[in-house]
């Protein structure tokens, strides 16, 4: 939310400077995020000061242009090269000096620099209108009054709006403070507890009155719980134009783009005091009716963007007859609004229901100021006075007369909250007694009417635009915020609670393998659970009935939950590829959610994804890319950490995945791993290989609490390294060697490893080479060469039985 300083300024007469205002709003929990510089005229003329023309030769060398020389107060005039066709001795003229930099209508900055022209030295430039930014005028320079002294600043004889706004990230609580004078009321009451009382200058309304009755309008409000307020008055007799500049420039301060002089009345109270209002063409409502009420779901009605959208069964509308004209709350029709031919109007200010607003605004995807404000909840007494506020200034600016009567629907009062504040439970929160007169002060400055006095407490009303302050704590929260979090003193003494926690809770057993995956040189990463519909046609394992859908979703990108953290993290690699990080570690702990008829279900998994190079290029090593086995070496890793070495190995069943395999242990699947199909990597724009893997971490961690730890001493006796070169046929894996080495060695084999795989030449066809070594070791003893010899003679069998295998 914008704030003008300026325009706040109109409320209390401060002296602060914006910096100092700034940190009083913080300090009050009206978080200033940064403040920007606003100027009428980009750069506020520095540098462009007045100058006499003395004389005005033609260039003798360019038939359109002159040579002038130029008084501007300096020791000696300027030789300035024009080619406006209006300029003459004589004259009072705007001349930016060397060095000014003056800005493009378009906000591009250009710096006047001495030069030639055709030959002849220039040491500055005489500005047309349009060069200055006060017009759009090019038809020649601008002259101005001969009695004005040479040297004087232009910047003096025009009104330039220089202006400081606050970016203030507002609490969606604070709906009070959606405007500058609600924002004035709180700097108000903080000024007060640093002593300075300053009036709330509030604008009068006691001009208004109703001139003639010539245009009466009927109001009928159907939807009563929808709309609890509806006020409006008829003004007739208007000339649509643009606005005044003063109008303009405070619009522009806060980031609106001026439209016409009613409309910008109407946005101009809606930031003044936080009440929405509309105008609607009178000449377009039909017999002078106007109904609040809601429409046959699937009405079509064109807003004022100019897109057609369909109506919902609640959607409240403002209707002329059956024909809607406005979105309540929301949007205005674009057949109803003003234009540069309307002359008569009906000003709207009301009071709708936040929660109907809201669902309305999210149903259509629109947010507007109106809205914004509407669903947070504005003071329902201000309507009537925001109106005639309106009102007035669209007879300032626009002319016309009143021509009917206020019409105000407000039969059910929306009352005041009732609250009883105990002095004990103050104390209690905030931590510190703060005296009971500064609270009543405090309460005072916030509107909030103190009606009893006890020794025990207070007995409060609390004004209806507080919506956020209906509890005895919400008002210790304001009390608190107003006196100031930091003039609460902190206690010497620290107190704190130890819990005891199981060592296999969830996040530390998430922290362990997350700092292994760290130091591996992982990066963790985070992303949106929700996610698009159209993933699920990426794999026939995910069913779009199994999708769950959000009811308000902010985008169909964004409107289920996701079923997989495979496509999330895919978007996150490409991001990174796109950006010339393609050497890719990453990993992300996050859960799936899927829906089964009415049962709604969600999953932990952690999923780890390895893309590019293994190692940095570098002159000592060749590059070599990221593959599978890498992959498998980190997920035993990260398996045998969380003391699960025994698991079982199996080729994946999966269509995410060209080659894979999968981790289990029983009838539990651990992970499941390997590469994306090339279809899966297109759909992400993604070019390289990209090796993933997804653990369940609910079976993992089921598996690690009831894992139990076994130590195991060193053996004292040395191990002993046999390999073979064994030939094989091509379908021989890995796996079925050590199978057969374990089921034929069980007590003394303690490692059976492949180094070596050759295939190709001098071997017979259908047939490659496996180089792999067996480990033997004795707890007890030393072996000697004849036991050694013995089992290796025995695997070298079993081999040739089972296998066919021969040794090279």
């Amino acid at each position: 939310m914008k704030i003008s300083y300026n325009w706040l300024k109109q409320f209390l007469k401060t002296d602060w400077t914006p910096e100092q205002t700034s940190e009083l709003l913080t300090d009050l929990g009206l978080e200033v995020e940064g403040i920007e510089t606003y100027q009428s005229v980009k750069g506020g003329l520095e540098g462009v000061v007045v100058g006499e023309v003395l004389t005005c030769v033609k260039h003798p060398n360019a038939d359109k242009l002159k040579i002038t020389t130029v008084d501007v107060g300096t020791d000696a005039p300027l030789q300035i090269v024009c080619g406006a066709p209006n300029v003459d001795a004589g004259q009072k003229v705007p001349v930016a000096t060397i060095g000014t930099v003056l800005y493009t209508a378009e906000g591009e900055s250009w710096t006047i620099k001495k030069g030639k022209i055709r030959g002849e030295e220039s040491h500055g430039m005489i500005c047309a209108e349009d060069e200055l930014g006060l017009g759009k005028s090019h038809d020649g320079i601008l002259v101005l009054d001969n009695d004005i002294k040479v040297g004087t600043l232009v910047a003096d004889l025009f009104d330039i709006e220089n202006d400081q706004v606050f970016e203030i990230g507002l609490t969606p609580n604070r709906a009070d403070a959606m405007s500058h004078l609600g924002t004035a009321r709180d700097l108000k009451a903080g000024l007060m507890q640093k002593d300075i009382n300053l009036e709330l200058i509030t604008p009068s309304i006691s001009a208004f009155h109703v001139e003639n009755r010539t245009l009466k309008m009927d109001i009928e409000v159907v939807d009563k719980e929808l709309a609890p307020r509806y006020c409006g008055v008829s003004i007739s007799g208007i000339k649509v134009a643009e606005s005044p500049a003063w109008l303009q420039h405070r619009l522009k301060a806060i980031g609106l783009m001026p439209l016409n002089n009613v409309v910008d009345a109407t946005n101009y109270v809606l930031h003044d005091l936080g009440q929405p209002l509309h105008a609607f063409d009178a000449a377009k409502i039909s017999e002078n009716k106007i109904e609040v009420k809601t429409l046959p779901a699937g009405t079509k009605f064109v807003t004022l963007d100019g897109v057609e959208r369909t109506l919902h069964e609640d959607d409240l509308m403002i209707c002329n007859g059956d024909k809607p004209m406005c979105i309540a709350g929301v949007f205005g029709g674009l057949d109803s609004g003003v234009t540069e031919h309307t002359t008569s109007i009906f000003l709207e200010s009301a009071y709708f229901n936040p929660v109907s607003v809201r669902k309305t605004a999210k149903r259509h995807g629109l947010n507007t100021d109106a809205s914004f404000r509407f669903e947070r909840g504005i003071d329902p007494n201000t309507c009537e006075y925001a109106l005639k506020r309106a009102a007035l200034l669209i007879q300032e600016i626009a002319g016309g007369e009143i021509t009917s009567d206020i019409l105000d629907f407000y039969p059910k009062k929306i009352k005041d909250f009732e609250v009883r504040l105990s002095f004990e439970n103050t104390e209690k929160l905030i931590g510190e007694e703060i005296p009971k007169e500064t609270i009543k002060q405090i309460l005072s400055s916030l509107d909030i009417k103190v009606n009893n006095v006890t020794e025990a407490g207070l007995g409060l009303t609390v004004p209806a635009y507080r919506n956020d302050v209906e509890r005895e704590a919400d008002v210790i929260e304001e009390i608190l915020r107003v006196y100031g979090y930091n003039n609460i003193k902190t206690t010497e003494k620290l107190n704190a609670s130890i819990s005891t926690t199981s060592r296999f809770e969830d996040y530390k057993i998430q922290n362990i393998v997350g700092n292994q995956l760290a130091s591996q040189g992982f990066f963790e990463i985070l992303s949106n659970s929700l996610t698009t519909p159209n993933y699920v046609a990426l794999s026939e394992q995910l069913k779009e009935e199994h999708n769950i859908t959000i009811l308000n979703p902010l985008s169909n990108d964004l409107s289920v939950m996701r079923q997989s953290l495979l496509f999330s993290g895919l978007e996150a690699v490409s991001f990174n590829i796109n950006r010339r990080r393609g050497d890719l570690r990453l990993f992300e702990f996050g859960k799936t959610y899927h829906g089964y008829g009415d049962k709604r279900e969600e999953y932990k998994h952690l999923s780890v994804f390895l893309t590019g190079d293994k190692n940095s290029e570098n002159w000592t090593d060749t590059s070599k890319k990221s593959d599978f086995f890498l992959m498998k070496g980190y997920i035993i890793a990260i398996l045998e950490r969380l003391g699960i070495s025994r698991f079982n190995e199996s080729p994946i069943k999966s269509d995410l995945f060209t080659e894979g395999l999968t981790f289990g242990l029983g009838k539990n699947v651990l992970v499941e791993f390997g590469l994306i199909k090339k279809p899966i990597l297109k759909h992400f724009d993604i070019a390289q290989e990209v090796i993933y893997a997804d653990f369940k971490w609910d079976s993992i961690l089921d598996l690690v609490k009831h894992n139990k730890i076994k130590f195991k001493a060193i053996s004292k006796y040395p191990g002993v390294r046999r390999d073979f070169a064994l030939l094989l046929d091509d379908n021989v894996t890995f796996e079925s060697i050590y199978k057969i080495a374990k089921q034929t060695e069980k007590q003394l084999l303690t490692a059976v490893n492949l180094f070596d795989v050759y295939q190709g030449k001098n071997l017979p066809k259908g047939k490659k080479s496996y180089a792999v070594s067996f480990t033997l070791q004795d707890e007890n003893k030393t072996l000697n060469d004849k036991q050694i010899d013995k089992i290796m003679k025995k695997l070298q069998s079993n081999f040739e039985n089972q296998l066919g295998a021969e040794l090279r």
